[in-house]
């Protein structure tokens, strides 16, 4: 079973009108709301894939009793633990003649509240999938990852982490099955500025020897590089085309790596449907359709599903 962790989840309100008016009243011409945070993109990917999980983490207030029923209506099995202070954070994204944000911050969690979702996790078997992924809520330790896989890991479970360079470094100790930095965090983990290919490789390697198994470097739109635990270096370049959302593509390449590994495809084929994913999100205006991804993959190859 897959299971994924999103601390700090949010509500994004999105918006579009052609321009604001700073001042005055502006009138919306589209609208949508859409529940997420990387973990439920990467559950919410999973599901279109036919692929279920649970989603654990933590909510607040009314917008918190919103957040749990929109995952539910995605397909998603909710596992959220309430805590009492603050509301589960509501993003606004304005499309406009520019794009801009407003984020919300999300609630307070009490270490009694996190000891409830590490008593859950410690409920994981053998073999399980547990996927570590995003922002922390306020408060919380650069160390919380990697506290929670200190607290797990006598469970042979597979741990994937997808978070900043500061909490990632700290969970390598504990040799996660796959972590996908991209190659803005790698330079920041090493305090260095890549310039080619080699470099990265070179980086990502070792990531390998500070702890990590597998190397999953999203590239963006030039798609991504696997470093392997048996030592293989994996290329799939993206296909080119409109970006019109950025938001969840990385979350739905992990998750496409995931469906893929569970199927037991080879490393290569779990690498390109990956990055299908990524760029079937990337190029739709939320988290992807499974015919968007056939699309991709039939361009890229013939079709794997």
């Amino acid at each position: 079973m897959i299971y994924t962790v999103t601390m700090n989840p949010s509500i994004d309100y999105v918006v579009e009108f052609p321009r604001l008016c700073i001042g005055g009243i502006t009138r919306i011409q589209k609208e949508d709301f859409i529940f997420g945070g990387k973990g439920i993109n990467v559950s919410h990917m999973l599901k279109i894939l036919g692929v279920d999980s649970y989603a654990f983490g933590f909510v607040a207030g009314f917008t918190g009793k919103a957040f749990v029923q929109g995952v539910k209506d995605y397909g998603i099995n909710p596992m959220f633990i309430e805590v009492d202070e603050g509301v589960t954070r509501v993003n606004v994204k304005i499309h406009a003649e520019e794009e801009s944000e407003i984020n919300g911050q999300g609630p307070i969690v009490s270490p009694m509240h996190m000891e409830l979702l590490i008593n859950q996790l410690e409920e994981l078997k053998e073999n399980d999938i547990l996927i570590l992924s995003g922002s922390l809520s306020k408060g919380m330790s650069e160390t919380t990852y990697a506290d929670i896989m200190q607290r797990v890991k006598d469970k042979k479970i597979k741990i994937i982490v997808d978070a900043s360079s500061e909490v990632l470094r700290h969970t390598l100790a504990y040799h996660p099955f796959l972590i996908k930095p991209n190659k803005q965090e790698l330079e920041e983990l090493f305090d260095v500025k890549i310039y080619t290919k080699e470099e990265l490789i070179c980086y990502a390697k070792l990531l390998q020897k500070a702890g990590a198994q597998n190397i999953l470097v999203s590239l963006a739109g030039d798609g991504a590089i696997l470093v392997c635990k048996n030592g293989d270096v994996l290329e799939c370049a993206a296909l080119r085309g409109e970006v019109v959302n950025s938001v969840g593509a990385g979350d739905s390449m992990v998750a496409g790596f995931l469906y893929a590994y569970e199927k037991k495809f080879t490393m290569r084929d779990a690498l390109k449907i990956g990055v299908s994913c990524g760029n079937a999100t990337a190029f739709s205006k939320g988290i992807a359709s499974k015919e968007m991804v056939e699309s991709i993959l039939q361009k890229m190859s013939n079709s794997l599903f």
